[in-house]
């Protein structure tokens, strides 16, 4: 039941429409459902990464040095960054109102995920 939910929820996403239904199923079963409330933060900017991160309901924003830079909805993801480039965490990430966050282990992530199509895509950060 959580796999067909998942697999519904990830085939919206935009990053994960390439994945066929096997590999999605693969990712739905690596995720895990954090929650934040209103405040809280989900990552913060300068350390290491262990987790990449898709919005399931709320809401949330980054911000560099104190500066908002991005703001995030549902099906909106991040975190990738820190786990392609091994670099630290480029962006603060807090939550905006209470949110459901789908997360997914470094681990996992390189194993399921194209991560070159990733990079690629992560361009639109530079």
């Amino acid at each position: 039941k959580k796999r067909d939910r998942y697999d519904a929820f990830l085939s919206k996403v935009p990053l994960l429409s390439g994945m066929d239904a096997y590999e999605r199923s693969q990712l739905a079963d690596a995720l895990k459902p954090e929650v934040f409330s209103d405040g809280a933060t989900v990552m913060s900017q300068g350390e290491v990464g262990s987790k990449f991160y898709i919005i399931e309901e709320g809401a949330a924003f980054a911000s560099k040095n104190g500066t908002r830079v991005m703001d995030y909805g549902v099906g909106d993801y991040f975190g990738e960054l820190a786990l392609i480039t091994n670099q630290p965490r480029a962006a603060t990430v807090t939550s905006k109102g209470t949110s459901r966050l789908l997360s997914i282990q470094k681990s996992s992530f390189n194993r399921l995920l194209n991560v070159n199509d990733l990079l690629e895509r992560s361009n639109k950060y530079k």
